[in-house]
């Protein structure tokens, strides 16, 4: 027995130890050969159990250990398929065993009888209530086994899956309950927030809408919401539906956090902490609000208390999801009073978190998209624009790799009078997905030319009438370049360049959404700058003259009124001296960088990797070209 009563970090240090003992019996496991190593891998998962037998653990505690068992186990070499089949098992029988020594529950059915669907469902729910999600989803897959369609079961099993941090199984459940039953409030709520938590925000928004229409007062589904509509760069109607659930429900902590991102996100330090403050006098445990306070300001010594706190609720057994945000908190606390060996390992474990819901990055399909598009949208496809393509010089698009100063590039811009901001779209994302065998043809439908052009002016407009010019600052509409040209081959493109290993930093060290996976792990990291730069160049190639500028970052701070000349000159607008005073300019930033944007220009972020240099491991190669 390893120990008998101990918290989730403990507990992750304890599977990590584990698979330290096992590793060299598993070393000899070959699942090539089923028969002969069968014996063997019933022998390790064997030991396994014994080990971790007797141990008191909640559910978070026991996905901490079997987590870290995992990942160490494949950090010492053990093939993935073997470290996958024991933790699976050693998973089962910890489930297992705090299955049989639960409570009885009143619910139960008698002595010798089947339990009632009702009492399953009754069962099922109280544990889930209890934080027992493995027992949970085997009442409600009994239930299932009985009735395939019992909607509230399955919206209950995703609710579970939810928990458990199994987002793509989560969303197929709740999709289920809505087939059975098209007006469930609940269900479409829940699938709104597995879409948002994905990274779906545009598509998390229509179903949100129906849970608010099918039940008018659902205040919780209007606040999720307004949180959607803030990250599809809404925040007007984000803010009206914040403002219409704390009319209802002034003491909603969810409505107040939601205000308290846009009061931020406008620049509005000192409200925005207030509304902290109160969300805090409501649920005094909520670690996105604790996150959220480190966000406004650069931490000092004096905050200590605040990082006890933090570290106190993370070894609670907070939702997997709150921990990876709270923990990304606490690597920013670490970094601003200057703890980098411990601002990484913060940054470490956030990351890990994350990956361990995102779907992993595929490398293969990676390089496979960057070569179709190569192959596809080359020098000739690209000379003649098709005759439905718009002559618009509205749309500016601000692209590059995440966190390479797009975002203070929109706001430099979106300081003059005659520019405006639109956030990062989606449009351009969501129309490759919903026109992909179009698009991989090199977009020669003249009638979906139209279309798109039309529907992305209109998204435009929503932002501002009159604008001379409006600001797309999606990074990764990099991709889209060849497509974006073939729409508005009048539009102007501005590239973001950044020191690399700075650039991947950043992103390591920002929680995104579950669709940028290539963040959470410095390998992959590397590979995919390494892909980003491959097609940059491409489209630098093909793309006429004049259609791309490159702004270096490093020069921008260095030399700021002469690149922002270059750059209003490039997209045709006369020099302002607004655009000088960038951080003073109000408008709603929805991204990480909105406190950077706030200040005046600084030189800090350049070569920042130094300080992190004996961790980066795999972007050393970066710098050399």
């Amino acid at each position: 027995m390893i120990l008998q009563w101990f918290n989730a970090r403990q507990a992750s240090e304890a599977g990590a130890a584990l698979a330290d003992k096992l590793t060299p019996s598993a070393a000899r496991i070959d699942r090539s050969d089923v028969g002969p190593t069968d014996g063997a891998l019933s022998e390790i998962v064997r030991r396994a159990q014994a080990e971790v037998r007797g141990l008191r653990l909640n559910f978070y505690q026991r996905a901490k250990l079997a987590n870290a068992f995992k990942w160490r186990l494949i950090e010492n070499g053990i093939e993935k398929t073997v470290a996958d089949e024991v933790t699976q098992s050693l998973v089962v029988d910890m489930s297992s065993r705090r299955s049989k020594t639960s409570a009885p529950n009143e619910a139960d059915a008698s002595p010798g009888k089947s339990p009632t669907p009702g009492q399953l469902l009754a069962k099922g729910n109280k544990l889930f209530e209890q934080g027992d999600y493995n027992s949970a989803l085997a009442c409600y897959a009994e239930l299932l086994n009985a009735n395939p369609r019992h909607a509230e079961a399955l919206n209950n099993v995703g609710s579970v899956l939810f928990k458990l941090g199994r987002y793509i199984e989560a969303e197929q459940h709740y999709r289920g309950a809505i087939a059975i039953k098209p007006a469930y409030p609940e269900a479409l709520s829940n699938l709104g927030n597995v879409l948002r938590r994905r990274g779906y925000f545009s598509e998390a928004t229509v179903f949100l809408r129906r849970a608010v229409q099918v039940k008018p007062n659902y205040w919780g589904a209007h606040c999720d919401l307004g949180y959607a509509l803030t990250l599809t760069g809404d925040s007007r109607g984000a803010k009206a539906r914040f403002k219409k659930v704390l009319k209802a429900k002034p003491r909603h902590a969810g409505a107040l956090l939601g205000m308290e991102h846009i009061v931020a996100n406008e620049g509005r330090w000192e409200e925005a902490g207030k509304l902290l403050d109160r969300v805090m006098e409501i649920e005094s445990g909520s670690a996105m609000a604790m996150a959220a306070r480190v966000g406004l300001r650069k931490q000092t010594l004096s905050d200590a208390p605040w990082l006890q706190a933090a570290e106190e609720l993370t070894a609670s057994g907070i939702d997997p999801y709150e921990e990876g945000v709270l923990r990304f908190a606490m690597g920013k606390y670490l970094d601003d009073i200057g703890q980098f060996a411990g601002a990484f390992e913060s940054y470490k474990s956030a990351n890990e978190i994350l990956k361990a819901s995102a779907e992993p990055y595929d490398r293969k399909k990676r390089t496979r998209l960057v070569q179709d598009l190569k192959e596809v949208y080359t020098r000739e496809t690209l000379a003649q624009p098709p005759k439905n393509a718009s002559t618009s010089t509205v749309p500016v698009f601000v692209v590059g790799m995440p966190r390479s100063g797009t975002t203070l590039m929109e706001q430099i811009i979106c300081s003059h009078p005659s520019a405006k901001a639109a956030g990062e779209l989606p449009f351009w994302f969501d129309a490759t997905k919903d026109h992909e065998a179009e698009i991989r043809k090199g977009l020669t439908d003249e009638s979906l030319v139209k279309t798109l052009a039309e529907s992305y002016l209109h998204t435009l407009r929503a932002h501002s009438e009159d604008a001379l010019r409006i600001v797309d600052k999606a990074p990764l509409n990099s991709d889209y370049l060849g497509i974006i040209h073939r729409v508005f081959p009048n539009a102007r493109i501005i590239y973001m360049q950044r020191d690399p290993v700075d650039t991947c930093l950043s992103c390591y060290f920002h929680g995104f959404p579950l669709t940028a996976n290539f963040t959470f792990d410095l390998s992959d990291l590397a590979h995919y700058y390494r892909e980003h730069r491959r097609l940059i160049d491409h489209w630098r190639t093909v793309l006429p003259a004049g259609a791309i500028l490159d702004v270096p970052y490093a020069e921008l701070v260095a030399d700021q009124a002469g690149w922002t000349r270059r750059v209003l000159d490039f997209i045709g607008l006369e020099w302002n001296e607004k655009c000088m005073s960038f951080e003073q300019t109000e408008r709603v930033v929805a991204t990480a960088s909105f406190w950077q944007v706030r200040q005046k220009i600084y030189n800090t972020s350049i070569a920042r990797w130094r300080n992190y240099e004996k961790f980066i491991g795999p972007l050393r190669s970066l710098r050399e070209g």
